[in-house]
């Protein structure tokens, strides 16, 4: 398995070492979701302003938010399916990070920036392979994979 990640910083916070956490982190994602192939994600870290406008125009939720995905993957009922060619790879979609709820919400759960970029990334992750958290019980599946996959990488609060 290759996975390959865009990254892009609009806000200039995040650090050599923090992009290569996000990398790991999807990385380690990739392998417990026994994903295969060449994989290719987009990661952007935006402001509050940037994340409310994806969130208003895309979502028409006229409100901030910590983390948005959208999935290459999702297929609606009346779209024909795509068939992926062994020669290029899977693009599963994009995560959209907020930069200053990474910060607001580690200090709010007292734990470091890096675990709740960590946290960030791993649920944008598990939105583009298919969790999803509208129902309690999909809710608690979600959040204890994220759970399972922070602390096989060693991001624990």
């Amino acid at each position: 398995m290759n996975v390959i990640v865009d990254f892009n910083d609009e806000t200039n916070s995040i650090t050599e070492e923090q992009q290569k956490l996000i990398e790991s982190v999807i990385l380690k994602t990739a392998e417990l979701e026994q994903l295969t192939g060449d994989i290719e994600v987009s990661v952007s870290v935006v402001d509050e302003q940037r994340i409310q406008e994806i969130n208003k125009e895309y979502r028409d939720k006229d409100q901030p938010t910590d983390v948005i995905s959208f999935a290459l993957n999702e297929q609606e009922e009346d779209e024909p399916e795509f068939v992926y060619s062994e020669d290029m790879p899977n693009i599963l979609g994009d995560i959209i990070i907020s930069s200053p709820h990474i910060t607001r919400q580690a200090m709010e759960y007292g734990h470091s920036f890096e675990r709740e970029l960590g946290f960030l990334t791993v649920h944008g992750m598990l939105h583009l392979l298919g969790y999803d958290h509208m129902t309690e019980a999909d809710e608690k599946e979600m959040f204890s994979r994220q759970e399972d996959i922070l602390a096989a990488y060693g991001l624990t609060r």
